[in-house]
């Protein structure tokens, strides 16, 4: 398993943490602020021919991380990010009330 560089860019009122790959192609997992210290994380996308390389999961832990470190409570709308709190128990408190 590699480790992936990720970034996190930041917008007023939303950003994403993305990987830059190979060619043109990116992974990407998205949030938007919803109220203030309060985010909602919508998507996370990895390109087909890339999957199944653990980069999903990168994404969503160094984004969780990231922004619980920043004092962000987290609404998770995706799918895959719902699963991801599911599995790490240890993040329930990272959740919005």
């Amino acid at each position: 398993m590699s480790d992936f560089d990720v970034i996190h860019e930041q917008h007023e009122g939303h950003g994403r943490f993305v990987i830059h790959l190979d060619g043109d192609h990116e992974a990407k997992m998205t949030y938007t602020e919803t109220a203030p210290g309060v985010v909602a994380i919508e998507h996370t996308l990895v390109p087909p021919e890339f999957r199944g390389q653990n980069i999903a999961a990168q994404l969503v832990e160094k984004g969780v991380r990231e922004l619980a470190n920043s004092g962000k409570k987290i609404v998770p709308v995706c799918s895959y990010v719902v699963l991801q709190f599911r599995r790490h128990k240890d993040w329930q408190q990272y959740l919005a009330g």
